[in-house]
Protein backbone atom coordinates (compact mmCIF):
# COMPACT_ATOMS: atom_id res chain seq x y z
CA UNK A 1 0.00 0.00 0.00
CA UNK A 2 2.22 2.94 -1.65
CA UNK A 3 0.64 6.70 -2.32
CA UNK A 4 2.54 6.98 -6.05
CA UNK A 5 2.39 10.29 -8.09
CA UNK A 6 0.27 10.42 -11.12
CA UNK A 7 1.89 13.08 -13.50
CA UNK A 8 -0.24 15.73 -14.61
CA UNK A 9 1.38 19.24 -14.84
CA UNK A 10 0.51 21.56 -12.90
CA UNK A 11 -1.27 19.52 -10.60
CA UNK A 12 0.09 17.31 -7.92
CA UNK A 13 -1.80 13.94 -7.21
CA UNK A 14 -0.53 10.93 -5.42
CA UNK A 15 -2.91 7.76 -5.87
CA UNK A 16 -3.03 4.12 -4.35
CA UNK A 17 -5.58 1.50 -5.75
CA UNK A 18 -5.78 -0.73 -2.59
CA UNK A 19 -5.49 1.71 0.53
CA UNK A 20 -7.85 -0.25 2.14
CA UNK A 21 -7.85 -3.78 2.09
CA UNK A 22 -11.11 -5.58 0.45
CA UNK A 23 -12.45 -6.72 4.29
CA UNK A 24 -11.83 -3.35 5.59
CA UNK A 25 -13.23 -0.81 2.65
CA UNK A 26 -16.42 -4.33 2.64
CA UNK A 27 -17.09 -3.02 6.43
CA UNK A 28 -16.38 1.06 6.21
CA UNK A 29 -18.89 0.55 2.94
CA UNK A 30 -21.45 -1.31 4.78
CA UNK A 31 -21.18 1.03 7.92
CA UNK A 32 -21.23 4.05 6.03
CA UNK A 33 -24.26 3.01 3.85
CA UNK A 34 -26.62 2.21 7.35
CA UNK A 35 -24.65 4.94 9.86
CA UNK A 36 -24.53 8.56 7.85
CA UNK A 37 -27.66 10.54 7.23
CA UNK A 38 -27.89 10.80 3.46
CA UNK A 39 -29.55 14.17 2.35
CA UNK A 40 -30.31 15.45 -1.04
CA UNK A 41 -28.15 18.61 -1.09
CA UNK A 42 -29.73 21.80 -3.35
CA UNK A 43 -27.28 23.16 -5.86
CA UNK A 44 -27.33 26.60 -7.52
CA UNK A 45 -26.62 26.08 -11.47
CA UNK A 46 -26.89 28.95 -13.86
CA UNK A 47 -28.88 31.10 -11.45
CA UNK A 48 -31.25 28.29 -10.45
CA UNK A 49 -31.71 25.36 -7.38
CA UNK A 50 -31.99 22.46 -8.17
CA UNK A 51 -31.68 18.66 -6.46
CA UNK A 52 -27.85 17.67 -6.61
CA UNK A 53 -27.61 14.10 -8.57
CA UNK A 54 -26.59 12.19 -5.84
CA UNK A 55 -27.02 11.78 -1.88
CA UNK A 56 -24.78 13.54 0.51
CA UNK A 57 -23.55 14.16 4.14
CA UNK A 58 -21.05 17.22 5.25
CA UNK A 59 -19.60 15.51 8.13
CA UNK A 60 -16.96 17.31 10.86
CA UNK A 61 -15.77 18.86 13.87
CA UNK A 62 -18.41 21.27 15.52
CA UNK A 63 -17.09 24.50 13.93
CA UNK A 64 -16.60 22.86 10.42
CA UNK A 65 -18.37 24.75 8.71
CA UNK A 66 -18.76 24.91 5.11
CA UNK A 67 -20.55 27.05 2.28
CA UNK A 68 -20.75 25.31 -0.94
CA UNK A 69 -23.40 26.79 -3.93
CA UNK A 70 -24.42 29.10 -2.30
CA UNK A 71 -25.71 27.21 0.88
CA UNK A 72 -24.27 26.89 4.34
CA UNK A 73 -23.38 23.64 5.31
CA UNK A 74 -23.06 22.93 9.53
CA UNK A 75 -21.33 19.23 9.88
CA UNK A 76 -22.99 16.21 11.40
CA UNK A 77 -20.84 14.38 13.99
CA UNK A 78 -18.22 11.66 13.05
CA UNK A 79 -19.86 8.32 12.77
CA UNK A 80 -17.59 5.94 14.37
CA UNK A 81 -16.73 3.90 11.12
CA UNK A 82 -14.54 6.51 10.09
CA UNK A 83 -12.66 8.10 13.47
CA UNK A 84 -10.01 4.94 12.56
CA UNK A 85 -9.83 6.20 9.06
CA UNK A 86 -9.33 9.83 9.72
CA UNK A 87 -6.61 9.03 11.94
CA UNK A 88 -4.52 6.77 9.37
CA UNK A 89 -4.78 9.66 7.09
CA UNK A 90 -3.77 11.96 9.38
CA UNK A 91 -0.72 9.89 9.90
CA UNK A 92 -0.33 8.97 6.43
CA UNK A 93 -0.92 12.55 4.95
CA UNK A 94 0.29 14.79 8.19
CA UNK A 95 -2.57 16.72 7.73
CA UNK A 96 -5.27 17.89 10.27
CA UNK A 97 -8.47 16.81 9.01
CA UNK A 98 -11.21 18.40 10.14
CA UNK A 99 -14.18 17.28 7.71
CA UNK A 100 -15.17 15.07 5.34
CA UNK A 101 -17.94 15.12 2.44
CA UNK A 102 -19.55 11.67 2.38
CA UNK A 103 -21.31 11.07 -1.51
CA UNK A 104 -23.66 7.86 -2.17
CA UNK A 105 -23.79 7.66 -6.13
CA UNK A 106 -26.94 5.08 -6.04
CA UNK A 107 -26.21 4.22 -10.00
CA UNK A 108 -24.48 5.38 -12.91
CA UNK A 109 -27.19 8.14 -13.21
CA UNK A 110 -25.92 9.66 -10.55
CA UNK A 111 -22.80 12.01 -11.11
CA UNK A 112 -20.87 15.32 -10.51
CA UNK A 113 -20.12 17.80 -12.23
CA UNK A 114 -16.62 19.45 -13.24
CA UNK A 115 -15.91 21.87 -10.41
CA UNK A 116 -12.82 22.53 -8.45
CA UNK A 117 -12.67 22.35 -4.40
CA UNK A 118 -11.72 26.42 -4.44
CA UNK A 119 -14.04 27.86 -1.57
CA UNK A 120 -12.37 30.23 0.28
CA UNK A 121 -12.79 28.29 3.90
CA UNK A 122 -10.09 25.35 2.15
CA UNK A 123 -6.97 28.14 1.55
CA UNK A 124 -5.20 28.52 -1.42
CA UNK A 125 -3.56 25.17 -2.02
CA UNK A 126 -5.84 22.94 -0.11
CA UNK A 127 -4.88 18.86 0.68
CA UNK A 128 -8.22 17.10 -0.37
CA UNK A 129 -8.01 13.05 0.31
CA UNK A 130 -10.29 11.11 -1.33
CA UNK A 131 -11.32 7.68 -0.54
CA UNK A 132 -13.26 5.29 -2.61
CA UNK A 133 -16.14 2.62 -1.32
CA UNK A 134 -18.01 0.06 -3.76
CA UNK A 135 -18.32 0.18 -7.36
CA UNK A 136 -15.28 1.86 -9.40
CA UNK A 137 -16.10 5.10 -11.73
CA UNK A 138 -13.67 6.62 -13.90
CA UNK A 139 -12.60 10.12 -12.11
CA UNK A 140 -12.02 13.09 -14.53
CA UNK A 141 -9.53 15.79 -14.34
CA UNK A 142 -9.10 18.96 -17.31
CA UNK A 143 -7.01 21.99 -16.74
CA UNK A 144 -8.77 25.17 -16.70
CA UNK A 145 -6.68 27.00 -20.04
CA UNK A 146 -5.55 24.63 -21.65
CA UNK A 147 -7.69 21.45 -22.52
CA UNK A 148 -5.00 19.14 -23.64
CA UNK A 149 -3.92 18.55 -20.47
CA UNK A 150 -6.68 15.92 -18.63
CA UNK A 151 -5.79 12.95 -16.71
CA UNK A 152 -9.00 9.87 -16.56
CA UNK A 153 -8.47 7.56 -13.52
CA UNK A 154 -10.76 4.54 -12.32
CA UNK A 155 -10.95 4.28 -8.92
CA UNK A 156 -11.44 1.09 -7.46
CA UNK A 157 -13.15 0.12 -4.11
CA UNK A 158 -10.34 0.93 -1.21
CA UNK A 159 -8.20 3.49 -3.26
CA UNK A 160 -7.18 7.01 -2.18
CA UNK A 161 -6.51 9.44 -4.09
CA UNK A 162 -4.69 12.84 -2.95
CA UNK A 163 -4.93 16.05 -4.53
CA UNK A 164 -3.16 18.86 -3.02
CA UNK A 165 -0.56 21.90 -3.98
CA UNK A 166 -1.96 24.26 -7.37
CA UNK A 167 -4.70 21.30 -8.32
CA UNK A 168 -7.39 23.27 -7.20
CA UNK A 169 -6.62 26.23 -8.70
CA UNK A 170 -5.41 24.96 -12.25
CA UNK A 171 -7.50 21.93 -12.64
CA UNK A 172 -11.50 21.01 -12.36
CA UNK A 173 -12.71 17.44 -12.10
CA UNK A 174 -15.89 15.81 -12.32
CA UNK A 175 -17.65 12.41 -12.31
CA UNK A 176 -19.17 11.61 -15.22
CA UNK A 177 -22.50 9.50 -15.82
CA UNK A 178 -22.25 6.52 -16.81
CA UNK A 179 -25.08 4.08 -18.93
CA UNK A 180 -23.20 0.92 -18.01
CA UNK A 181 -24.29 -1.09 -15.19
CA UNK A 182 -23.14 -0.24 -12.11
CA UNK A 183 -23.57 -0.37 -8.59
CA UNK A 184 -23.77 1.82 -5.82
CA UNK A 185 -20.65 3.94 -5.00
CA UNK A 186 -19.56 5.93 -1.47
CA UNK A 187 -16.77 8.64 -1.91
CA UNK A 188 -15.48 10.59 0.92
CA UNK A 189 -13.40 13.56 0.19
CA UNK A 190 -11.49 14.99 3.81
CA UNK A 191 -10.42 18.07 4.41
CA UNK A 192 -9.14 20.87 6.75
CA UNK A 193 -11.25 23.67 6.86
CA UNK A 194 -8.70 26.77 8.07
CA UNK A 195 -11.47 28.97 8.24
CA UNK A 196 -15.29 28.50 8.87
CA UNK A 197 -18.02 29.84 7.07
CA UNK A 198 -20.56 32.11 8.45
Amino acid sequence: MVLAPVPLPGAQLQFDPHWLGPLEADALLSGLHRDVRWETHRIRIFGREVDSPRLSCWIGDPDARYRYSGTLFEPHPWPDALVPVRERLERTLGVAFNSVLANLYRDGSDAMGWHSDAEPELGPAPVIASISLGATRRFALKHRDDPARKLALDLPHGSLLVMSGATQRNYRHALPRTTRPTGARINLTFRRILAPAR
